[in-house]
């Protein structure tokens, strides 16, 4: 009897491990903030995660974006959930799997940059945003990393047809 629930327990203990280990490398391939990650490549970073939003997994996208939005930015729109759900609502889904994107700088200094960013989404309309990085003073992990602090409403520029 007492084999057999150890026995039992062995097979528990690999299930449980086999859980923790699959968990914790399902997102291993989201990048993480860097200090020498410039503020345009973190725009880049984001845009092209959310372009194939569910590759190689389900909103591994929605995941990259959130790991490069500054603390700031992450207590006013999370937890990721809530995040989750505000991208894949009327204001924002036009973002998940577009077709291509394009970035314009037009204003950076030591701290802040801001980008014009068009997207072809996948409804062949054209959106444009204002999207805002800053370099975080907090400090942790991501201290004087580039990080999203702000992405404006879409402005619909129309259809590509």
């Amino acid at each position: 009897m007492l084999k057999k629930q150890l026995q039992k327990f062995r097979i528990f203990l690999l299930f449980l491990t086999f859980i923790l280990i699959t968990s914790t490398n399902i997102h291993a391939d989201v990048l993480k903030p860097k200090k020498n990650i410039s503020p345009k490549e973190v725009v880049k970073i984001q845009l092209n995660a959310l372009m194939k939003n569910d590759s190689p997994y389900k909103d591994r996208g929605i995941l990259q974006t959130w790991e490069f939005a500054h603390p700031k930015n992450q207590r006013y729109t999370g937890p990721i959930e809530r995040f989750k759900t505000m991208l894949k609502g009327n204001s924002y889904a036009m973002l998940l799997n577009h077709q291509q994107n394009e970035i314009i700088e037009i204003f950076k200094n030591d701290n802040v940059a801001t980008y014009e960013v068009t997207i072809l989404g996948s409804d062949k309309n054209y959106f444009k945003f204002k999207w805002q990085v800053e370099k975080n003073a907090q400090d942790g992990p991501t201290k004087d990393c580039w990080l999203t602090t702000g992405v404006s409403q879409p402005f619909n520029l129309g259809s590509s047809i």
